[in-house]
């Protein structure tokens, strides 16, 4: 009598790191690729047939590099996500350690809100999956935990330099902060609900971030 051992089922095709330089560029063609199917699309009704397409590559090479539509979406928002909130690589005019208070907030400020500027339809499509999704809000909640932990040291900072009201709580100021900026610059940029100057917008929000922490006068002269 002979026993016939079943047969696993044939595994789907896994994604592998690109090993060649030819492999990275054609894995970052899908990511850009990715990224403009999204921003024309939304992420539900992006098709990866679609993505490939964009690409100029076959359906089955997605697989290649890509377990899933999620994977490269991922990938994309943390992506944009890192971009938001990375120092200026090559700052100009680069900040000095005499420069006046207000305008390194001025700068920050600016900073943030012309990248988001600049990338605000992926932006938008970030925004929306990370409301129900949970791997891309909690790439998005950690990026605003770095953030406000970076407000925090410099509100405790210019606290200890008699510069800002030791009455405000750094913590809660900086999570505060961090929520108007990010907040307005989605209602602004995405979902358009004004039409505001970007250096009177960039100004506006400087100086809110300033009065909420009580900075001193002689510090932003």
């Amino acid at each position: 009598m002979s026993t016939t051992v079943p047969t696993k089922p044939e595994a789907e095709p896994t994604a592998t790191a690109p090993r060649s330089r030819k492999g990275a560029a054609t894995r970052a063609r899908l990511l850009d690729a990715a990224q403009e199917e999204f921003e024309a699309t939304g992420f539900l009704d992006a098709r990866i047939s679609d993505i490939a397409e964009r690409a100029g590559l076959s359906h089955g090479s997605f697989y290649h590099y890509f377990e899933s539509k999620e994977q490269v979406f991922r990938e994309v928002a943390e992506a944009h996500g890192a971009r938001l909130i990375a120092p200026d690589a090559n700052p100009e005019p680069r900040v000095t350690t005499d420069q006046p208070e207000l305008e390194r907030i001025r700068r920050a400020n600016r900073r943030f809100l012309q990248r988001y500027r600049e990338n605000a339809p992926i932006m938008g499509v970030i925004e929306e999956v990370s409301r129900y999704n949970e791997h891309v809000n909690a790439a998005k909640i950690e990026r605003q935990k770095h953030f406000a932990e970076q407000t925090e040291t410099a509100i405790r900072r210019l606290q200890e330099q008699g510069v800002a009201d030791t009455n405000v709580d750094p913590e809660i100021a900086a999570f505060a902060l961090g929520s108007m900026i990010g907040r307005f610059a989605e209602l602004w940029l995405v979902e358009k609900w004004a039409d505001y100057d970007f250096d009177a917008a960039a100004d506006q929000l400087t100086l809110l971030w300033a009065n909420a922490i009580g900075l001193d006068e002689s510090a932003v002269e």
